[in-house]
C-alpha cells in the first residue's frame, strides 16, 4: 500500500488545538485500515493522545487475551 509523502503548508494547524504545527513538534497520522486517506497533523503527542482518548478511538481496537488463552493477537 503506497503513500504520497508530502510536507504541509507552514501554516498548517493542529487538528485538536488549532496551533501552528511547525511551532512544535508535529505529528502526521494517516487511517490506513481506511485506504490510507488525508494525513491530519497534529502539533505534538499530547495532542494527538488527547484526541484519542476524547474520541474513544482505542475502543475496540486492540485484541482481546486472557491466561487461559492458547492464542496471542
Amino acid at each position: 500500500m503506497a503513500t504520497t509523502v508530502a510536507v504541509p503548508d507552514t501554516d498548517e494547524a493542529c487538528a485538536y488545538c488549532g496551533s501552528r504545527i511547525f511551532d512544535h513538534e508535529p505529528i502526521c497520522v494517516r487511517d490506513c485500515t481506511d485506504g490510507c486517506g488525508s494525513p491530519t497533523y497534529f502539533c505534538n503527542y499530547a495532542c494527538l493522545s488527547t484526541d484519542i482518548d476524547e474520541e474513544s478511538l482505542t475502543t475496540g481496537n486492540a485484541c482481546e487475551w486472557s491466561p487461559g488463552d492458547s492464542e496471542r493477537c
